[in-house]
């Protein structure tokens, strides 16, 4: 595995790295002198953004490096993924030009991330010393948290089952001195329904993984995560098209890992609790039908009105016994609806929540981190849409038309919380499509840098 980051201690002779606006670059050369001046004209170096210039010694060797900005200083972690992309083989500090360090080297490692179980991929070979140790000590849960739930997401369903998946979760918690239990068979059955009845059709026995870490007499907070680690939509299968990266269905386990490791790794004062139905939707003579009814933990039932909609399903019971000891905080996350990417694409997450002092901290931590999200609305009228003839709740639009099927989800799941503190809910991509700026081709860490900067805001 590639180390993007390193201690000074650990290089000799590194590279420095100059970052230049395009108007200091004439200035600049003038000062390093004609041969530089030269060089950079050869090399048709105009500080663009992204731009590198290696200038070499008298030996040939690289001796410092010319980074471009532009017409102004970018993002910090943009800055740093461009560094990523654009800096040559070897070891580089970085001088004058660069103020934010932490932001850039959080961009950079994030750019440098390379899933290489399964294929031998180039890493790439840039090294940035850092020499700020309390950078590194800040950095590393947020890297750690960032790299398991890419790490999860990525890894193929034949690899990534429901016992695959809570010995992920059982890895994380027992090494740090966490408590884990998982739910299985009959117990599965009789206390939590939804989540029997949507992993049933597979031979891969489905289970309820519950998690806790930290000391009982701290905040409560818990996290849930649908765990569907694939789903073929059941007897309503998808087409082929559809069922492609159906691996990803466990994002909102993954990511509320990312986010549970680092809590842990920070160890920020909670009593953390995560919570994770665990399944695969496959389709075999158990498995659950349209039309069938079943009766949740929380007592209300629910009508099938199509099987592949299936994540509320398992989340509905995990929400229920999450709410049972009233914590703070609630937060679930899922790749729960098509209707979410149709809204705001793959980049921007929707949340809900009817906390409207949450729903701002949340706005503004994703914006100081460059985590992006867009609050979605709880519209209460949309109730209407989600009722049945024959059971309290259908758990699908009834209405005929199709819409809003992102905010009548979330609506499914408020049923389902009314003890907690607060709620929050993530309709989660999961995925990036087209490699950009810090973000890489495949599972993706979505909404878990914002909301790790607010709990160690509030809790830190």
């Amino acid at each position: 595995m590639h180390v993007p980051l390193i201690s000074a201690e650990k290089t000799v002779n590194p590279i420095s790295v100059v970052g230049l606006l395009t108007s200091e670059l004439e200035a600049h050369l003038e000062a390093a002198g004609d041969t530089a001046k030269a060089w950079a004209k050869a090399q048709d170096f105009t500080a663009d953004f992204g731009q590198t210039l290696s200038i070499p010694n008298a030996t040939g060797q690289i001796e410092t490096v010319l980074f471009g900005y532009g017409d102004n200083q970018k993002d910090a972690l943009e800055t740093g993924a461009a560094l990523s992309k654009n800096l040559p083989v070897g070891a580089f500090t970085l001088s004058n030009g660069f103020e934010d360090i932490a932001g850039i080297a959080l961009g950079f490692s994030l750019a440098s991330y390379r899933f290489d179980t399964y294929k031998k991929v180039s890493d790439p070979k840039s090294q940035l010393i850092i020499s700020d140790a309390d950078v590194l000590e800040e950095l590393e849960p947020i890297l750690a948290g960032a790299r398991l739930a890419k790490d999860l997401i990525n890894t193929p369903a034949n690899d990534m089952g429901p016992e695959e998946l809570a010995a992920a979760a059982s890895q994380l918690f027992e090494e740090h001195g966490g408590r884990i239990k998982v739910i299985m068979d009959d117990t599965l059955e009789n206390e939590f329904p939804l989540i029997h009845a949507v992993g049933n059709g597979s031979d891969r026995a489905p289970r309820l993984i519950d998690a806790t870490w930290g000391k009982d007499t701290d905040p409560k907070i818990t996290l849930v995560g649908k765990g569907v680690i694939f789903d073929s939509g059941g007897l309503d299968i998808k087409p082929a098209a559809g069922m492609i990266l159906m691996k990803k269905d466990m994002g909102g386990a993954a990511n509320v890992l990312g986010l549970a490791a680092m809590i842990i790794k920070a160890k920020l004062p909670m009593r953390l609790r995560v919570i994770i139905p665990a399944v695969e939707n496959a389709i075999s003579g158990r498995a659950f039908r349209p039309s069938d009814v079943f009766t949740s933990r929380k007592g209300l039932s629910v009508e099938i009105g199509n099987t592949d909609a299936e994540g509320r399903l398992v989340l509905a019971d995990a929400l229920a016994l999450a709410d049972e000891e009233s914590p703070e905080l609630i937060v679930d996350m899922a790749t729960l609806t098509g209707a979410a990417r149709v809204a705001l694409g793959p980049d921007l997450p929707p949340y809900y929540t009817d906390d409207e002092e949450l729903a701002e901290t949340i706005a503004v931590h994703s914006e100081a981190v460059n985590d992006p999200l867009w609050r979605m609305p709880l519209w209460k009228p949309y109730k209407k849409y989600i009722t049945s003839k024959t059971a309290d709740l259908a758990n699908i639009n009834t209405s005929g038309a199709g819409f809003a099927g992102s905010v009548t989800a979330a609506l499914f799941l408020q049923n389902f919380v009314e003890n907690a503190g607060s709620w929050v809910h993530f309709d989660i991509y999961g995925w990036t499509p087209i490699e950009k700026d810090f973000r890489t081709h495949g599972g993706e860490a979505q909404a878990i840098r914002a909301l790790f900067d607010m709990l160690k805001t509030r809790f830190g």
